[in-house]
C-alpha cells in the first residue's frame, strides 16, 4: 500500500520540531527521551548511526510514556525490520529507493522518505508518498528553495532536516508546505554525553513553542 499519510502526519504534527538524535550509550536514552517529552517534543528520531541505536529505541519504546520513537538513517530491509522490531513507530530515510519503498509498503510502520529535488518529489508523489523529509535542507537550498516547490508540488508536505537550527526553524515553519522541522540542536551528542537533561528539556520547550 502507499504511504499511510494519517499515521506519519500524526508524527509530524505532534510538535513543530522532531529531535534528530545520535545516541552512543543506550543507558542515556530513557532520561533523554523523558526530558524531550516533558519539554513538549514527543516524536523522537533516533538515527541508526551508532552500534547500539536499536537498543536505545527499544528502551524508549518500552519505558517512556508519551514518546513516539522512530528510527532515522534507515537504508535497507534489514534495518527497517530491525527498527520496527525494536518498537519504532515511524521510519525515516535520507532518500528513497525502489527497494526501500517496496519494504515500507509491506509494513504497518510508516516511512518518511527523503527528497531533495523536484524530480525526487514527483517520483514519490507518483508512488503515493505525500509526506516527505527535505534533506539535506540547508545544503539543498534552504527555505527559499523549499518555498519554490510549494505551488507546483502542492500535495507534498515536508519535514526539513539538515542544518536546521532554532534560529532557522521559523523560516521553514512559516512555509505552506512544511509541517515540522527536524533538528539535532535540542539534544546534541555533547548534551547527551553530559547528561544535561535540564538543558535538553529547556531547549525542547523553546522548540515546542515555535509555530508550525
Amino acid at each position: 500500500m502507499p504511504q499511510n499519510i494519517a499515521l506519519i502526519e500524526r508524527v509530524m504534527t505532534a510538535a513543530p520540531v522532531v529531535p534528530v538524535l545520535v545516541i552512543e550509550d543506550p543507558a542515556k536514552a530513557v532520561p533523554m527521551a523523558e526530558a524531550l517529552v516533558r519539554g513538549g517534543l514527543p516524536s523522537i528520531e533516533i538515527t541508526l548511526r551508532t552500534p547500539r541505536a536499536l537498543e536505545a529505541i527499544k528502551l524508549v519504546a518500552d519505558n517512556v510514556e508519551g514518546a513516539i520513537p522512530g528510527a532515522g538513517t534507515v537504508l535497507d530491509q534489514a534495518q527497517y525490520e530491525a527498527a520496527v522490531a525494536a518498537g519504532s513507530q515511524f521510519i525515516v530515510s535520507p532518500g528513497a529507493t525502489t527497494k526501500l519503498l517496496d519494504i515500507a509498503e509491506q509494513s504497518d510502520v510508516p516511512l518518511l522518505p527523503g527528497a531533495a529535488t523536484s524530480s525526487e518529489v514527483m517520483a514519490l508523489l507518483e508512488r503515493g508518498y505525500e509526506r516527505l523529509k527535505f534533506f539535506p535542507a540547508e545544503q539543498a537550498g534552504g527555505a527559499s528553495y523549499l518555498k519554490s516547490l510549494s505551488s507546483p508540488l502542492a500535495a507534498a508536505k515536508f519535514c526539513p532536516t539538515g542544518g536546521v537550527s532554532l534560529e532557522k526553524a521559523p523560516g521553514y515553519l512559516s512555509l505552506p508546505n512544511v509541517l515540522c522541522v527536524g533538528g539535532s540542536w535540542i539534544a546534541d551528542a555533547k548534551a547527551i554525553a553530559a547528561e544535561d537533561w535540564t538543558g535538553i528539556e529547556e531547549r525542547a520547550r523553546a522548540a515546542a513553542a515555535l509555530s508550525a
